[in-house]
């Protein structure tokens, strides 16, 4: 896999650890999803600003950042089905790991994220 965004061998190692004890869902199952008209929190959880310029279809911003502390009142139900992305599918990982720490118990991180769904040439939205 290339990447677009240089990261660091410690962040690295450390998603790569998280990524064992996280569901992971590729682009194309979350468009089938989507276009099935399924169920499901799909949450953006990169900054604000790359939220801005373009989302996924439908998708609730709740940035890395403030997750953690918005989750519960966004999404009460910790059964309730929950597929997270990023840019290219670290930040979900790690996020993923956080909420299951929490208690939800049907959260997914989405494979290559936000520029895998981009380069696929799948719907976005804006505004």
């Amino acid at each position: 896999m290339t990447h677009s965004v240089h990261h660091s061998p410690g962040f690295l190692k450390l998603v790569e650890e998280v990524r064992a004890r996280v569901q992971e869902i590729s682009i194309e199952d979350v468009h089938r999803k989507i276009a099935a008209g399924e169920r499901f929190y799909l949450i953006d959880v990169r900054e604000e600003s790359e939220f801005a310029s373009g989302r996924l279809p439908g998708a609730i911003h709740l940035s890395k950042g403030v997750i953690e502390r918005d989750i519960e009142r966004v999404i009460p139900d910790q059964s309730a089905p929950i597929i997270l992305y990023c840019g290219g599918g670290y930040r979900s990982v790690l996020a993923a790991e956080n909420l299951q720490r929490m208690g939800y118990r049907n959260v997914a991180s989405m494979c290559g994220g936000w520029r895998a769904w981009c380069a696929a040439g799948l719907p976005t939205e804006r505004g």
